[in-house]
């Protein structure tokens, strides 16, 4: 079976024939069909060192076949066409993730392979209005979104919801949410192009957060600010969203591609009485109600480029140049 190996901070992605893997106890074997590439893949690749000498399989989206079973598990699962759940050992608490918490692709082996081994509790069939390629779109990205706009910021229908940075895969979710729950939306991103597609998308206006009077457009358009703001870059704008939140505003955070918040403008936020949320991931019941959401509402992920395993640096490359406007895939099967 052939295996992208992560093997130090800014190494080379080697492709290499390994051993097919063998499921245990309670694991499935799934051949991999398509894989699905998460800014936390970049993060672990530019920032991550101290592995062992074989190193590391990244990815934590895919979809495929299960194709073998542990001894613990119903041998009616073979022939089952499923996708993934990264969110690996949350814990007992729904509100914070617990200290043997995970994201399936490091440390553990990951999706960018012909084969993995998984517990099956992390398995979940294909929702049937998606593709193989489209299922592998969904889980890291779709399951950030849901949690971040209903979980934390608890949105509600007619709110006014900002979300920054569109063009990604979680924040593409949080827009197409937000549309089929109601909200009016609005998004930034540096990008004329990518804004319009938002708009094309459901988003009632757009902001360019190069222009310096950015914020100020948005007060203005919005009618004087948002209910909810949601952010996956943190940085300098950050500060900005304070000014932006209406009264009683919730601010949520899952990402920071900008990098660390500067500076808060703390009078306005305890006056404004604003709330801010950090989140990562979500449970195992926000993952079944993610797919509810999607099925019962027929949505599918907007996907940007499809590569092959071996294009996995490529697609890495591709990602981190930051052009996309949707998903980027690996395609596994030949």
């Amino acid at each position: 079976m052939r295996a992208v190996f992560f093997k130090g901070k800014d190494h080379p992605l080697v492709v290499q024939n390994i051993k097919k893997f063998r499921p245990v106890k309670d694991q499935v074997l799934v051949r991999l069909k398509y894989a699905a590439l998460n800014h936390l893949d970049i993060w672990v690749w530019r920032e991550k060192d101290g592995l062992p000498p074989e190193g590391n399989i990244l990815g934590s989206d895919g979809s495929g076949v299960i194709e073998e079973v542990g001894e613990d598990v119903d041998p009616l699962f073979i022939g089952m066409e499923v996708i993934i759940n990264p969110s690996l050992e949350w814990g007992a608490n729904p509100i914070v993730q617990g200290n043997s918490f995970k994201i399936l692709g490091y440390p553990d082996n990951g999706t960018f392979s012909d084969y993995i081994v998984i517990s099956k509790k992390y398995i979940f069939e294909r929702p049937e209005h998606l593709t193989m390629a489209e299922s592998a779109a969904v889980p890291l990205a779709a399951l950030t979104a849901y949690r971040a706009l209903f979980s934390k910021a608890r949105l509600r229908s007619k709110e006014k919801v900002l979300i920054t940075g569109i063009g990604g895969g979680a924040a593409l979710w949080l827009l197409q949410f937000a549309v089929a729950y109601q909200g009016r939306v609005y998004v930034t991103s540096s990008s004329e192009e990518k804004l319009a597609k938002a708009k094309g998308l459901g988003a009632l206006g757009g902001f360019n957060y190069k222009d310096p009077e950015w914020a100020e457009k948005a007060l203005k358009e919005s009618g004087g600010g948002f209910d909810i703001i949601i952010d996956g870059a943190g940085g300098d704008q950050f500060s900005k969203y304070i000014t932006l939140a209406l009264p009683g505003g919730r601010i949520v955070n899952y990402g920071r591609t900008g990098g660390n918040i500067s500076e808060i403008a703390t009078r306005q936020l305890y006056w404004k009485q604003i709330s801010i949320h950090g989140t990562t991931m979500g449970t195992r019941d926000e993952f079944l109600s993610m797919l509810d959401f999607l099925e019962s509402r027929g949505m599918k992920p907007i996907i940007d480029k499809t590569f092959s395993l071996e294009q996995a640096e490529e697609a890495m490359r591709y990602m981190e140049e930051g052009h996309q406007f949707g998903k980027i895939l690996l395609k596994i099967e030949k």
